[in-house]
C-alpha cells in the first residue's frame, strides 16, 4: 500500500519517462534500493501511449488540470525541521499546450453509441461553417496500456447534429465556451446521412475503400495505441544496443519500418535505400544511380577522405551536395530522406547523419528503423519492469510535494509526499516538468508541434500490401519554417484499428501546432466528406480525426539553468524533437555514471544457470567466479515463474 512505503531508499526517482525509467533499471540492477514515483495514473509521462478512449481521458485530465486549486502547503510544512528548508515541486503539468481536436468522420445512425451532441449543449455554436468549436478552459508485448470500454446507449439526434463524445469525456463537452489559452474540441460535419448507404463505397475511377465512422473508431478504441511523442529506433542506435545488452528486449516486440518516402513537386515517392533498391528504382536514371552509389559509398567512411569536405565545413550541407555533381532529384533524396536534416544543417552534421543512416541499413531489414509494437510507450514500461524485477518499488498517482534540503550541507535529504510521509534517500532524480516555476525561472524552453491523425488509407498506396510502416520528411513550405516529419503506422503495428492508419506529424514549433502543421495535413490528406470533390482530392487519403498540441522540449537545458538545485538532485528532460532516442539514452547513462562512477551501466542479467541457491550441495568455488548466490525459494514457489520469453532483438 502507498501509505506503508518504506522510509529509507538509496535513490528516489520522480517521473516515469524514458530517461527516468532507464535510470531506475540501471540503479536497481546495480543493487540500489529504488523508489520510482509518478503523480500520473499511467507510465511514461510525455512518452506514454494511449488507447483512443484513454487519449480522450488524457485530454479531459489536462482540461481539469488547469482548474485544480492550489493545494494547501500547511500540512507538510510542519514536517520541515529548523535546520532544513523545502523546495516545493510543481502541482500541475504545464508541458502540453494549444490542444485542438477535429472530428471529420461521419456518424453512423445505426450504431448503439451514447452520443451527447456538442451542438445540443451549445446551441449558440451552430454556424454554417464546416467546423463548429466548443472551447474549454485549459488547465510489447504483455505491457499493454489498459483502459475501460465505453458504455453505449441510444440518443436520438437530428440529421444536422454531429457529436464528438465518448462516455469518458462527456464532461469536456459540457464545459462553457472560453477563449484565450484554450483547449479546443472541434467537430466537422460529414454531410447528409443516409442510413441505407453501404459501408464500402464504389467509385469507378478509384479503388474501393471502406467508410469509417466515428462510432466505429470509438467502439474499436482499444485497438489504438497513440503515442504522445513520435519516434523510431535506429537499428544500430544506442537504445537498441541498450535493449540487447540489458536483455530488456525480451519484454517488447518490434517491426521494421518498411519504406522511406519523399515529398517532391507535390507527389509522394518511395526512396531507394539499399544497393538493390537503387538499381531497381524506376525514378532514377542510370547516371543518377551511379552518382548516388558513389556518393553514399564515400559517406560511409568520409572521415578517411578529409580532402573532399574540409573546404566546405562552414557551408550548409545543401550547398555541399551541389558540389558533388548530384542532380536536384538526388540532392532532395539525400537531404530530406537519407540525412533527414534541415537545409541549413552544416556539412559535417549532414555527413554524420548520412553515415548513421547507411550503417543502420540491413541489420534487421531494408531500412534503418524499427518501431515497437503497441507504440513507443512500451519502451519506458520495459525498463520499469526490469527495475521491478531487481527490487524497485513503484507507485503511480503518488504526488511529491517538496524536496527537503539540509541547510548546512546543501544536500537533499528527503521528500514529502501527498500523504505527508517523509521518505529519505541519498540521491534524487526528478523529471523537468515536476520542478517549480521558481526553480525554472531562468529556463528558456523550446516547443514541439505535434499532430495525430487517423486516416482511411496510406499516403502512398501500393497494390502489393497495405501493411506499410512509412516515414516521410516534408520540406519547409516557406522560408523560416521547419521540415515536418511524418510517420505513418498500419494496423499490424497494433496502434490502430483495421482499415485505418495512424499518422504522426512532428516539427519544432514556431507557432501553435495547428498553425505549424495544418498546411502539410492539407497537402497530404483530404477531410472526410460524403459530398462530391474533385478527382485530385479523391486520390488522397481521407482524414477521419485529428489532434494538434504543443509539447515542451526541455532537452537542451543545462543543469546550471535551474535555480538552487542541491548537488544530489539530478534532472531528466522530457522528449526531444529528434527522430531517435539517442538523447534520452545518453542522458540516462551520463547521470548514472555521475552518481555511481564505479558501477556498470545496465549490465546483462545473470544467466539462470549461474545462480546458486543457498543449501545446494555444490560449492561455489567449483563453479567459477561469475556465479551468484541467492536464497533458495520455497518448493511451493519453484515452478510458478514461466520461462522468459524469447529475445526479439538479437545481435
Amino acid at each position: 500500500m502507498a501509505d506503508s512505503l518504506p522510509t529509507e531508499f538509496d535513490v528516489v526517482i520522480i517521473g516515469t519517462g524514458l530517461p527516468e525509467s532507464i535510470l531506475a533499471a540501471a540503479c536497481s540492477r546495480s543493487g540500489q534500493r529504488v523508489l520510482h514515483l509518478d503523480s500520473r495514473s499511467y507510465y511514461g509521462g510525455n512518452w506514454a501511449s494511449f488507447s483512443f478512449s484513454g487519449l480522450l481521458s488524457w485530454l479531459k485530465e489536462h482540461q481539469q488540470n488547469g482548474d485544480n486549486a492550489e493545494e494547501n502547503t500547511a500540512s507538510w510544512q510542519g514536517l520541515v525541521h529548523e535546520t532544513e528548508e523545502a523546495i516545493a515541486l510543481r502541482k500541475k503539468d504545464e508541458t502540453i499546450e494549444h490542444i485542438e481536436v477535429f472530428c471529420y468522420a461521419s456518424q453512423d445512425m445505426d450504431d448503439n453509441i451514447e452520443e451527447i451532441s456538442a451542438l445540443q449543449k451549445n446551441p449558440s455554436a451552430v454556424t454554417s461553417k464546416p467546423l463548429d468549436s466548443v472551447c474549454l478552459s485549459e488547465e510489447t508485448n504483455s505491457l499493454h496500456v489498459t483502459s475501460s470500454e465505453t458504455h453505449a446507449k441510444d440518443t436520438p439526434k437530428s440529421d444536422e447534429e454531429i457529436s464528438l463524445e465518448v462516455t469518458d469525456v462527456e464532461d469536456i463537452l459540457a464545459e462553457e465556451k472560453y477563449c484565450g489559452d484554450k483547449t479546443c474540441i472541434n467537430t466537422a460535419s460529414g454531410g447528409d446521412k443516409d442510413e441505407n448507404k453501404p459501408i464500402e463505397e464504389d467509385n469507378t475511377d478509384q479503388p474501393k475503400r471502406n467508410r469509417i465512422t466515428y462510432s466505429q473508431i470509438v467502439k474499436e478504441g482499444r485497438r489504438f495505441n497513440i503515442d504522445l511523442v513520435s519516434k523510431l529506433l535506429y537499428s544500430q542506435g544506442l537504445l537498441i544496443d541498450l535493449l540487447i545488452k540489458s536483455n530488456v528486449s525480451r519484454y517488447a516486440e518490434f517491426k521494421n519500418v518498411t519504406r522511406i518516402l519523399a515529398f517532391r513537386e507535390g507527389k509522394v515517392e518511395q526512396v531507394p535505400c539499399s544497393r538493390a533498391d537503387v538499381f531497381n528504382s524506376k525514378e532514377l536514371t542510370m547516371v543518377e544511380k551511379r552518382i548516388l552509389m558513389k556518393f553514399l559509398t564515400f559517406c560511409l567512411d568520409y572521415e578517411q577522405h578529409p580532402d573532399q569536405y574540409q573546404a566546405f565545413v562552414h557551408c550548409s550541407f545543401s550547398d555541399y551536395l551541389k558540389t558533388k555533381k548530384l542532380t536536384p532529384n538526388l540532392q532532395h533524396f539525400v537531404l530530406h530522406s537519407i540525412a533527414m536534416t534541415e537545409s541549413s544543417c552544416n556539412t559535417i552534421d549532414g555527413l554524420k547523419a548520412t553515415k548513421n543512416f547507411l550503417r543502420c541499413l540491413g541489420r534487421f531489414g531494408n531500412t534503418p528503423f524499427l518501431f515497437p509494437l503497441y507504440g513507443q510507450g512500451e519502451i519506458p514500461q520495459c525498463f520499469c519492469r526490469m527495475c521491478a524485477v531487481f527490487g524497485g518499488i513503484y507507485c503511480l498517482r503518488h504526488k511529491v510535494q517538496c524536496l527537503i534540503v539540509d541547510k548546512e550541507s546543501g544536500r537533499c535529504k528527503a521528500i514529502i509526499d501527498h500523504l505527508d510521509q517523509r521518505i529519505n534517500a541519498k540521491y534524487f532524480i526528478v523529471e523537468d516538468s515536476y520542478l517549480s516555476e521558481e526553480t525554472c525561472s531562468n529556463v528558456q524552453y523550446k516547443q514541439i508541434s505535434r499532430a495525430v491523425l487517423i486516416t482511411d488509407q496510406s499516403i502512398l498506396k501500393k497494390a502489393d500490401s497495405d501493411q506499410q510502416i512509412s516515414i516521410l520528411i516534408v520540406p519547409p513550405m516557406e522560408s523560416g519554417t521547419c521540415a515536418v516529419r511524418v510517420t505513418e503506422l498500419c494496423s499490424s503495428t497494433m496502434t490502430c484499428m483495421k482499415d485505418t492508419y495512424l499518422v504522426h506529424l512532428t516539427c519544432s514549433s514556431s507557432k501553435t501546432a495547428r498553425e505549424d502543421l495544418e498546411s502539410v495535413v492539407k497537402k497530404l490528406f483530404t477531410p472526410y466528406t460524403e459530398t462530391e470533390i474533385d478527382k485530385e482530392e479523391l486520390t488522397k487519403p481521407r482524414l477521419l480525426w485529428a489532434l494538434y498540441f504543443n509539447m515542451r522540449d526541455s532537452s537542451g537545458i543545462s543543469r546550471s539553468s535551474y535555480n538552487g538545485l542541491p548537488s544530489n538532485v539530478y534532472v531528466c528532460s522530457g522528449p526531444d524533437c529528434g527522430l531517435g532516442n539517442e538523447h534520452a539514452v545518453k542522458q540516462a547513462e551520463t547521470l548514472f555514471q555521475e552518481i555511481f562512477p564505479n558501477e556498470d551501466f545496465c549490465p546483462p542479467p545473470p544467466n539462470p544457470e549461474d545462480i546458486i541457491f543457498d543449501g545446494d550441495d555444490k560449492q561455489p568455488e567449483a563453479l567459477g567466479t561469475n556465479n551468484i548466490i541467492m536464497a533458495k525459494p520455497d518448493s511451493s514457489e519453484e515452478n510458478k515463474n514461466p520461462e522468459s520469453p524469447e529475445n526479439h532483438l538479437q545481435n
